[in-house]
C-alpha cells in the first residue's frame, strides 16, 4: 500500500473512532427510542442487540472487502454496488418499522443535532486534503459544503432543545443537508477512476476503497442519509397529527 494511500496514524484512528461512535450512537438511539416509545423490556433488548450486531457486522465486512482489495471503480465495478447498498439500505431502515420509532422515539432536536458529526467529518477530509489521500474538490477547500449541514444541525438542534422553532424552518434545514450531501457524492463519483470521471487535473479519488476510508460512504454518509429520512418521517408525521387534531375541531364548529 502506498503512503497516500496509508494516511498518517491519527487520521486513521480519528476516522475508526468517529465510525463506531456513529455505530454506538445508532445502537443507543434504538434502545432509548424503543424505551421512549414504551416498547416492551425485553422487545427493546432484542432490537438493541440485533442493531449492535448488524452494525458490527457491516463495519467489519465493510473494511475487510476494502482490506483485501474488493472494492474498486475497475469492472467490475464493485464500489458502485457498494455505493447502490448504502443509499439502498439507509433508506430501507429509515422507511422501516424500526425507523419509524426511532423517528417518533427521538426527540427531534436529537435527531437534527446528532448530524453536527458532519463538523467533524469536514474537518478530517480537510486533513486527508493536506496529506495528499484524496483530491481537493472533496475538502471544503473545493466543492464540498456539506460542513454548513454540520454547523447548522447544531445550531437548530440547539434551538430545538430550547425553544420551538416553525417547522418548515427544519424542514428546509433537511432539505439543504440533503442537497448537500448529494453534491459531495456527486463530487466523489465524477471524481473516480470511471469514464464519467471529470476532474482530470487532480489525483483519482481512490483512496475510499480502501481501509479505514472506506467507512466515509459506508458508516457516514449512510447515518446523514438514513437521518434525513428520519426528519421528513417526523415531520410527515408531525403534520398528520395537526391535520388529524383539526378535523373534529372543523367539525364541532360546523
Amino acid at each position: 500500500m502506498t503512503h497516500e494511500i496509508a494516511g498518517s496514524p491519527l487520521l486513521r484512528l480519528s476516522f475508526a473512532l468517529l465510525t463506531f461512535c456513529l455505530g454506538a450512537l445508532f445502537v443507543g438511539a434504538v434502545y432509548e427510542s424503543g424505551r421512549r416509545s414504551g416498547v416492551r423490556s425485553e422487545a427493546v433488548r432484542r432490537r438493541t442487540a440485533i442493531a449492535g450486531c448488524l452494525t458490527i457486522l457491516w463495519i467489519a465486512a465493510t473494511a475487510l472487502a476494502a482490506a483485501r482489495g474488493a472494492l474498486h471503480f475497475s469492472p467490475p465495478p464493485t464500489m458502485l454496488v457498494l455505493f447502490v447498498l448504502i443509499f439502498g439500505g439507509a433508506i430501507a431502515l429509515a422507511s422501516s418499522r424500526l425507523g419509524r420509532q426511532l423517528a417518533l422515539g427521538l426527540p427531534l432536536a436529537a435527531l437534527v443535532g446528532y448530524q453536527g458529526f458532519r463538523v467533524v467529518v469536514e474537518l478530517l477530509l480537510h486533513r486527508a486534503y493536506v496529506e495528499g489521500l484524496m483530491p481537493v474538490q472533496m475538502s471544503y477547500s473545493g466543492r464540498n459544503f456539506d460542513i454548513i449541514s454540520g454547523v447548522t444541525a447544531l445550531a437548530l438542534g440547539g434551538w430545538l432543545l430550547n425553544g420551538s422553532p416553525p417547522r418548515w424552518i427544519v424542514l428546509a434545514w433537511n432539505t439543504l443537508g440533503l442537497a448537500l450531501l448529494a453534491n459531495i457524492v456527486t463530487v466523489a463519483f465524477l471524481s473516480a477512476p470511471t469514464p464519467l470521471r471529470v476532474f482530470m487535473n487532480e489525483p483519482a479519488n481512490v483512496w475510499i476503497t480502501h481501509a479505514p476510508w472506506v467507512w466515509l460512504p459506508a458508516v457516514m454518509v449512510f447515518a446523514a442519509l438514513s437521518g434525513h429520512v428520519l426528519v421528513y418521517r417526523r415531520l410527515i408525521s408531525e403534520a398528520a397529527a395537526r391535520a388529524a387534531d383539526a378535523v373534529p375541531a372543523s367539525a364541532a364548529g360546523a
